[in-house]
């Protein structure tokens, strides 16, 4: 902990040894779970509850956030729409935004803050409460168990959420250009279908792969690193959620410089 007599030499210093132990952690965890995909070395049913509870209970969410995005981006929109005459340009806009930016980043940023955040919890509480020790003393692997079931369902599930949160999201812009700008939906579609290529809906399914990766890692690091008893697991909480939300744009810039 840094004290009152640090300068802000030591303090930067102190911040970057932490970021660098984080970094360096998460990329052990990874490597130690890519270990036990070959042969693959995982508990089935833990799996499919974590593919349930992570997945298929973020669906309401993701679904109300994903159609209101869409209206958002219509009326946004709008007044460019009105003013130069480009209806057909609404599917385009609102089709290439979607897919590539807005809907793998925002329902990445709804995972993190959802699933991300809880598996932190849980797994923090674990930790100081030695139930992973626990696990340890009964021949149980921890990774194998609790960790590598929970990484592959956020991945999977989150790049699942982000093709339903897409078809919400263009469904919203659809009727809500309908409504308030007078775009018929055909004409939005086909401006849609027209100009958008299967490349920018894979840009954005790789983008979701990516985060769901970074989250995945960042929550079950800070979970399973967590000190200092049960305030420790409120601190590893908020640490796990900054650091997905930072990894997650890190990741977005990279990914779009390389597959631009």
């Amino acid at each position: 902990m840094a004290t009152e007599e640090e300068g802000p030499a030591a303090q930067t210093g102190r911040a970057v040894l932490s970021l660098a132990t984080d970094v360096g952690g998460a990329a052990v965890l990874a490597a130690r779970l890519a270990r036990r995909m070959v042969p693959p070395r995982l508990d089935g049913p833990e799996l499919w509850r974590n593919l349930y509870r992570m997945g298929v209970r973020s669906l309401p969410i993701v679904g109300v956030t994903a159609l209101f995005t869409g209206g958002i981006m219509v009326i946004q929109a709008g007044v460019l729409i009105r003013r130069f005459g480009a209806e057909g340009l609404l599917g385009w806009g609102a089709g290439f935004t979607t897919l590539r930016e807005v809907g793998p980043i925002l329902i990445a940023l709804m995972f993190s803050g959802r699933v991300g955040a809880n598996n932190t919890a849980e797994l923090a509480t674990m930790t100081v409460t030695e139930q992973i020790d626990a696990l340890e003393t009964l021949a149980i692997d921890p990774l194998s168990y609790l960790i590598l079931p929970r990484v592959l369902s956020m991945v999977v599930m989150l790049f699942v959420l982000t093709v339903y949160g897409d078809v919400l999201a263009l469904l919203g812009a659809a009727f809500m250009g309908d409504a308030l700008l007078g775009v018929s939906t055909a004409t939005f579609w086909n401006g849609l279908l027209d100009a958008i290529r299967v490349w920018d809906l894979a840009t954005g399914l790789i983008k979701s792969a990516l985060f769901g990766g970074v989250i995945a890692l960042s929550s079950s690091h800070y979970g399973l690193s967590v000190s200092g008893g049960a305030p420790g697991v409120g601190r590893a909480v908020n640490a796990s959620v900054v650091a997905s939300a930072t990894g997650i744009f890190v990741c977005d810039y990279l990914a779009t410089y390389i597959l631009q």
